[in-house]
């Protein structure tokens, strides 16, 4: 694929991708057409060299994995992680709200949002419901994606508050509150759970038989190519699905003979990870260790993958903003359009070393792949990945890296067109060679 198919299969991951239930379908999906045999926690692993496998793991985490053809003992387990969710907002229970005139939705704020990138965008839903079934340990699972703007967060007028210039701090509780209709005369008989009839009715099912729900606000807006090129993209969620895709693209396309390779897209690393599908879990170790047991090779050999193994993070990193370029490190500076970032940091908040640099680096030198270096400002801080979480629990050599962007966790990014490409390649290469 040349640059811009690249970047048209990142935003069609983007469109379907409206909650990390439905990044994770999107990615199965994938999968299953290359070839991919699903397989359970809950059953016995038969894995045959130059077999291709996945497991969905909570709904919203996924492993996938290939075996090389001469697997043999010894081999090195190659593995590449990006995650699944996305800062945003999430709906509460019982979240019917109706005051002034107007229905509203009660929520909260997931992740680092920047949060007046919310206000006055055409807002949907989507995610996962649990209904009432007989099996009550196991309740019947929908998704859910209403596909249509129907909520939105209104700004307040600079008439009205005429220091809006100057900076508004908004509060997550009062301010940030969607409306998505207008609420019945005072002489009429209030619907109390007009949401869960709104949600009950898109589901085709009674109130009475929805138990609870995840549901995320997400950006309707499409992406775009800006620029007079077409250099740049625009668009909601390219954090962090521009590295989901390159991991999904590269396993499926970076094959090797011998060895392992394993994909993992992990949820909740924008809310640190520690969760039963998040990076801090046991599940990529649990995943690693199943591989090697289905061979007959006990936890002896699973911790002797310890020594040569090597974990690639990919995540976004900060591109130098050209209105604000002190904010970045002086001598390592990240432009869109120049290739991916390789990301450090002695605090390791991104989990790199030289050595794994150096790997890093010689894999993009002999496939010709553009790369940056990225360091915060010595008297600053900036987000963290899920590289150094996840080598902790499974200590191997880890690299962090991902295309720069601009506005990073607002409700529209910016990242450079040629970047997913460079990314794309530089994944595969790394299962390939």
């Amino acid at each position: 694929m040349n640059r811009m198919e690249h970047a048209e299969k990142l935003l069609s991951l983007v469109e379907e991708g409206t909650s990390p239930f439905h990044v994770t379908a999107s990615v199965e999906h994938q999968l299953v057409q290359a070839g991919f045999q699903k397989l359970n926690m809950r059953e016995d692993w038969n894995l045959e060299n130059g077999g291709r496998y996945y497991l969905v793991h909570n709904g919203s985490t996924l492993a996938a994995f290939t075996i090389g053809k001469k697997f043999a003992f010894g081999d090195t387990f190659r593995i590449a992680a990006a995650h699944t969710d996305f800062p945003g907002l999430r709906i509460k229970p019982a979240p019917e709200m109706e005051k002034e005139g107007y229905r509203q939705l009660n929520v909260e704020v997931y992740g680092g949002a920047i949060l007046n990138t919310w206000l006055d965008r055409p807002l949907s839903a989507a995610g996962r419901v649990t209904l009432r079934s007989r099996d009550i340990f196991h309740p019947e699972i929908r998704y859910v994606d209403f596909r249509k703007p129907f909520l939105t967060i209104p700004n307040l007028a600079i008439h009205i508050n005429k220091e809006i210039n100057k900076g508004v701090e908004l509060n997550r509780q009062k301010d940030m509150l969607p409306v998505l209709g207008l609420g019945v005369p005072d002489e009429e008989e209030k619907d109390e759970a007009f949401f869960l009839e709104y949600l009950a009715r898109e589901l085709q099912v009674e109130k009475e038989e929805i138990l609870d729900y995840e549901l995320g606000l997400y950006n309707t807006d499409t992406g775009d190519f800006l620029g007079m090129e077409e250099e740049f993209i625009s668009s909601p969620r390219l954090d962090n699905l521009t590295s989901v895709q390159a991991v999904v693209t590269g396993i499926i396309e970076g094959e090797r003979s011998d060895g392992v390779n394993l994909a993992v897209f992990f949820d909740h690393e924008e809310i640190g990870s520690k969760t039963k599908q998040g990076a801090g879990s046991a599940f990529l170790s649990a995943v690693a260790e199943r591989i090697l047991l289905s061979y007959g090779r006990g936890r002896e050999k699973f911790l002797e993958t310890f020594a040569d193994a090597m974990l690639l993070s990919v995540d976004v990193g900060h591109a130098l903003h050209p209105n604000n370029a002190d904010k970045n490190d002086p001598t390592n500076k990240n432009v869109l359009g120049r290739g991916i970032c390789i990301k450090e940091a002695s605090t390791q908040s991104y989990a790199t070393d030289s050595e794994a640099v150096a790997v890093m680096q010689q894999i993009c030198e002999a496939e010709q792949i553009p790369y940056q270096k990225f360091v915060n400002r010595s008297d600053g801080t900036s987000g963290s990945t899920l590289g150094s979480i996840a080598s902790a629990f499974y200590p191997v050599k880890t690299v962090d890296v991902g295309v720069p962007l601009l506005a990073m966790h607002s409700s529209r990014e910016m990242m450079g067109t040629a970047d997913q490409e460079s990314l794309v390649h530089a994944v595969t290469a790394f299962y390939r060679l």
